[in-house]
């Protein structure tokens, strides 16, 4: 585990202390032929959202919320095995994790203000709408006699 790049970090200052991510590496079904069958490289990446400390309250508040369809007992978990190193899954997983993270402690879009269209603009329309219907209205077969 020592080697990681760096620290997995979410947003600002806030970061992933590695004690708390846990690993899990299994078979892989992916690529790699015969190396596929005697090594480990699939990589299962878990985080305790509900016990953290690393995270502020309001940011864990907001993901445990976001992301109640994904967690087993208040931890999230992440998988990768497309590729054919353990090392190069580890860190798919990693970035995976922390995208996830970032994205479900994001804070919530300013609600939105409705805009009001001009009168002119308006005006313009209605006007130009009652031009196309004089127009179709001039091609009409009542007037052709």
């Amino acid at each position: 585990m020592d080697g990681m790049s760096g620290p997995h970090v979410i947003r600002g200052s806030v970061s992933l202390p590695e004690a708390e991510l846990v690993w899990r590496f299994s078979r892989s079904s992916g690529p790699g032929g015969q190396h596929v069958n005697t090594t480990d490289t699939a990589v299962e990446l878990r985080f305790d959202l509900e016990r953290t400390e690393a995270l502020p309250e309001a940011w864990k508040r907001r993901a445990l919320e976001r992301l109640a369809g994904r967690l087993t007992d208040g931890v999230v978990t992440v998988r990768a095995s497309e590729h054919r190193s353990q090392w190069r899954n580890r860190e798919a997983a990693a970035v995976r994790l922390t995208a996830l993270l970032a994205e479900a402690t994001a804070p919530p879009p300013k609600p939105r203000r409705p805009t009001r269209i001009p009168r002119g603009i308006n005006e313009r329309r209605l006007r130009q709408k009652k031009q196309r219907s004089e127009t179709k209205r001039g091609r009409s077969p009542k007037n052709w006699d």
